[in-house]
């Protein structure tokens, strides 16, 4: 009988297989990312549980360096901040806990990457259209069918599976795909050096 780790290494390969579909749609969030960090933007992030280190691990791999040493990207993780996260928690709403921070530190020309793999979660859903009101390019990183978040956002990567912790594993590697690729779009290191 096959192992725990082998049936997850197994659903894991055969999903990270089907990938290659999402190419292009890869391809154009890490445009469109760039384009918003070119115009002096920033990006912002945010998502729930798993999806919420996630968020804070992108964020990492901008403002910190990914695989090279070069200038730090603007990022900002809306998870990391406890004390904002318990304040709007507990003075409004557990919905209520990304979008008052994006209302707060989005601007017009700035990015949001929304994760969820449900797509719906709702205090995402309700960042997701705090930045749209304020001009933000919003892409979700979701999963399942992509759930409310795909009407919602401008631009959705959707994960073709229903099991959590398969999406959160091609998250991430979508993730660092996005680092890569903005980096060497902004011209921070050599073309030929990126390793996404």
């Amino acid at each position: 009988m096959s192992t725990l780790f082998l049936r997850n290494l197994h659903e894991h390969q055969e999903l990270i297989s089907s990938l290659d579909t999402l190419d292009g749609c890869v391809t154009r969030a890490c445009e469109l990312i760039a384009d918003s960090l070119r115009q002096g933007g920033k990006i912002l992030l945010c998502g729930n549980g798993g999806s919420a280190t996630d968020s804070q691990h992108i964020a990492a791999e901008f403002t910190g360096r990914f695989i090279y040493d070069r200038d730090p990207i603007a990022a900002i993780a809306l998870t990391s901040d406890c004390s904002v996260l318990t304040c709007i928690g507990n003075d409004y709403s557990f919905d209520d806990v990304y979008s008052r921070q994006v209302n707060a530190l989005g601007r017009s020309g700035d990015c949001l990457l929304a994760i969820t793999t449900s797509g719906n979660s709702k205090n995402v859903l309700r960042a997701i259209m705090v930045a749209h009101n304020l001009g933000m390019t919003t892409i979700g990183l979701l999963g399942r069918n992509g759930g409310e978040a795909t009407s919602l956002c401008s631009h959705s990567i959707i994960v073709p599976s229903n099991t959590t912790a398969r999406i959160q594993e091609a998250h991430i590697l979508i993730g660092h795909t996005i680092c890569g690729y903005v980096e060497q779009a902004l011209g921070l290191v050599p073309s030929d050096e990126v390793q996404a």
